[in-house]
């Protein structure tokens, strides 16, 4: 242990740092109002909601840190986006039964991960549509950071001028300095003036976890826990793949999944109702900016699992302190943080021309 927490110190790095906030940003700001609203539509009290921010944060935060130790590589895992929203549109499903359902997806991810089943589909997949399908994924990322120029020219020109200045003169660290042109500017336009009073209130409330005994019933079953595993796998797991092979890493794909399926069924009684690898915000943690060397960017993905930790013990009221950055802020410096890797999946994509119709499509 000595030895791993020795590495890990010297592979630490303030770029590494900064990629991790940056993919935790995101990944809460663009889906959190999502998993508020699938714990209402399930009938979760204020205190269940909180807990549901307990248990994702804690799962997260766990397999970033636990898988990215182990193998040394940029594991980053979340919650499953589409899957909240699957659960928002529920109805007629209680929060028992809804836990079930999340024990059952767990334990179906598991066997995924387990049979070596996922992996054998991902090793058909040619690299050329992996790496099309993650830049598919990332391109809308791209474009809502160019919009956000209509909306607030301002602090986006600046962030983008910080960002081709970072480019030329200090590569690995133009990420940090575009969040810190952005925040510097939000904050003479007096866009960031709750951070303060938001933040001291987070810090005053710590979210206690609440257990929900799982109730298992045919309907949800099938209703809830069987659409939550194949959106999850579909649309979570597969691009989850597909960025990690984009960017050169051969992580060892069903020890990952079972270690996410586990992970959410020793949670899932608390509200962690599907936890799956990350794709967009995983690309953050793999790009250059998060490092020079491929090597140690595995310590972006520990950085994030941190954070994760650290806003799941917050709870509910971590919302407050996210929303204080403005929408145009999250957008410009996703959108920038991910140009490399959007432009590298393209390259990969259409370079082999056996492959390249299947790509563009």
């Amino acid at each position: 242990m000595r030895g791993v927490i020795a590495r890990a110190w010297a592979d630490a790095s303030l770029s590494a740092a900064v990629a991790g906030f940056v993919a935790v940003l995101v990944g809460y700001t663009s889906s959190v109002a999502i998993v508020f609203q699938a714990a209402q539509a399930l009938g979760a009290s204020p205190a269940q909601t909180a807990s549901w921010m307990w248990a994702l944060g804690l799962a997260m935060g766990i397999s970033c840190i636990g898988l990215s130790l182990r193998w040394r590589l940029p594991v980053l895992t979340a919650w499953s986006t589409p899957g909240a929203a699957l659960l928002a549109a529920t109805q007629g499903v209680g929060i028992a039964e809804a836990t079930g359902a999340f024990v059952v997806c767990a334990l179906l991810i598991t066997a995924a991960g387990l049979t070596r089943t996922f992996e054998r589909v991902m090793d058909k997949v040619p690299m050329a549509v992996a790496a099309a399908l993650l830049a598919g994924v990332l391109a809308r990322f791209g474009l809502d950071a160019v919009g956000a120029m209509r909306t607030a020219p301002g602090l986006v020109g600046t962030m983008a001028l910080a960002f081709l200045i970072g480019r030329r003169f200090w590569p690995r660290y133009a990420v940090p300095g575009v969040l810190a042109a952005g925040m510097a500017v939000a904050w003479v336009q007096g866009r960031m003036g709750g951070l303060g009073s938001t933040t001291a209130g987070t810090l005053a409330l710590w979210a206690q976890p609440v257990w929900t005994t799982p109730r298992f019933t045919l309907s949800a079953i099938v209703g809830v826990a069987l659409p939550l595993f194949i959106v999850t796998m579909a649309s979570q797991n597969l691009p989850g793949v597909a960025a990690q092979r984009a960017a050169g890493y051969r992580t060892p794909i069903s020890p990952v999944i079972t270690a996410t399926g586990l992970v959410t069924l020793v949670l899932a009684p608390f509200g962690a109702y599907a936890i799956n690898l990350a794709a967009i915000t995983a690309a953050i943690c793999m790009g250059r900016e998060a490092h020079e060397d491929p090597d140690r960017r595995y310590m972006a993905s520990v950085a994030a699992g941190v954070i994760y930790t650290l806003l799941g013990l917050a709870g509910a009221a971590v919302a407050g302190v996210l929303s204080a950055f403005p929408r145009e802020l999250v957008a410009a410096v996703a959108g920038l943080a991910l140009l490399g890797t959007i432009a590298g999946g393209l390259a990969t994509a259409l370079k082999d021309e056996h492959h390249r119709d299947a790509a563009a499509l």
